[in-house]
């Protein structure tokens, strides 16, 4: 029940892993809270107080705006980006918008709390961009007299699965390992309910309390686990421990980084690119100490994940999370080639099948023509995340178009020798196979 005592809090990112979960957390405690993201995907359209706004392109008296309207006590910060990449900047989402956010908070009229959740480990291990912009938030933070809370998660892990989160359960529900050195990294995880519970607590205190005023928690469990644990504690869960597994060779990952690189510029984002590779084998580690003993929170054990048993929608879209590029990789392939083979290697044959069957050839030279272009575009519209849904919807339909004219026109392809028409169908399913795997939250 909310009464005057309640806090309002405002959620910044709330559509990602962490804020979404904490947004969610926070109403059910009974907070007033108030979620703002870019956008936030159909499912997670589930209160009026949710909303969406350009929040980039917010400046300081917009924020501050924000804030005074709906009365906010307590500000959480759950935004960040992995890697610059065409619309992700690693320097105006971690540095320059906090710093815009911290100007608000000073402007705003009102006493107001600021929680933001960085990342572990020291200073002097950071060699990201994505590390180095946290660590320079964290900076103006710390010089401004703001009443803060640094929350340093450690691997988080959550009923939901994003990034590298998803990875992990993947590696944990395939037939594959670690290179050993990888495995062996620290790996200090995190539930995401201990965070939410953390920033609950945090937002029932006074604003003056002298204790909570200026912080820096490493969220994590105080026991030392691997990498490797925290995957093997998922295939307990999957029950995959005994599986025979092969091991993935260092520079297969190095490479697999490199293509997940190439991918972002397509406006893909992918869990397996350099900066993310980098940051794995820095390893997550920290002291939470301080935390345990500030809150008196019991962080949950990594051992809780291993007795749950997974669910069938956990183990499906564990085994289909790497699956699912390489479908989006094939699909671009097929387009792309099919049609650059007729268009550019075999264009007098491509003619030739509609001439030998009666078209006239003033017909049947920019029809081919027209047809294998429109192929090549279905690959390109495919290949790029903006358009990729539209090429694949477009892709059915025009293999569906091909069937239907070829059925028609020229009956006699569906008997020939190598079945093209009639593999036509298992590529169809392929591309809805796809369609329907879209969502990334």
């Amino acid at each position: 029940m909310i009464t005057s005592t309640t806090p309002r809090i405002l959620v910044l990112g709330a559509s990602g892993l962490i804020g979404r979960f904490i947004t969610d957390d926070l109403r059910q405690r009974g907070c007033a809270t108030v979620g703002v993201a870019r956008a936030f995907s159909p499912s997670q359209r589930t209160s009026p107080f949710d909303i969406e706004l350009p929040i980039m392109a917010l400046d300081a008296p917009a924020l501050a705006s924000l804030i005074r309207a709906h009365e906010i006590d307590v500000v959480v910060n759950c935004l960040g980006v992995l890697q610059d990449g065409p619309g992700s900047d690693t320097t105006a989402v971690h540095r320059e918008f906090v710093a815009r956010v911290l100007a608000a908070i000073t402007a705003c009229g009102r006493r107001v709390r600021f929680i933001h959740i960085s990342i572990p480990g020291a200073a002097d291990e950071d060699h990201t961009a994505f590390a180095t912009t946290k660590r320079e938030a964290e900076q103006l933070i710390a010089s401004s007299d703001i009443p803060y809370a640094i929350l340093r998660p450690g691997f988080v892990i959550a009923p939901s699965a994003y990034g590298g989160s998803a990875m992990v359960r993947a590696l944990a529900a395939l037939p594959v390992d670690l290179p050993a050195r990888d495995a062996a990294t620290p790996f200090q995880p995190v539930a995401v309910a201990d965070i939410a519970a953390t920033i609950a607590w945090l937002a029932m205190r006074p604003i003056d309390d002298e204790a909570t005023r200026a912080v820096s928690w490493d969220l994590m469990q105080p026991e030392a686990v691997t990498l490797g644990d925290v995957v093997d504690a998922f295939r307990r869960s999957f029950g995959t421990t005994d599986w025979p597994r092969v091991a993935l060779p260092a520079p297969l990952i190095n490479l697999g980084a490199f293509a997940g690189d190439l991918c972002s510029r397509l406006g893909w984002m992918p869990p397996m690119r350099t900066t993310a590779i980098a940051e794995l084998r820095r390893g997550v580690h920290g002291d939470p100490a301080p935390w345990i003993a500030a809150t008196g929170i019991t962080p949950t054990p990594l051992d809780a994940v291993g007795t749950r048993g997974a669910t069938i929608q956990d183990k499906w879209f564990a085994r289909l999370f790497l699956i699912k590029a390489l479908i989006i990789a094939s699909l671009v392939l097929f387009w792309v080639t099919s049609g650059s083979i007729a268009l550019f290697v075999s264009f007098p044959a491509t003619t030739a099948v509609l001439t030998t069957r009666g078209w006239p050839e003033g017909f049947a030279i920019p029809f081919a023509a027209i047809t294998s272009m429109m192929d090549i575009s279905v690959g390109l519209l495919i290949a790029f995340r903006r358009t990729a849904t539209f090429g694949l919807a477009a892709g059915i339909l025009v293999s569906l178009g091909y069937m239907l004219g070829c059925a028609i026109l020229t009956p006699d392809l569906w008997l020939e020798p190598l079945g093209a028409l009639v593999k036509t169908g298992p590529a169809i399913v392929l591309m809805l196979v796809a369609l329907l795997m879209m969502d990334n939250r």
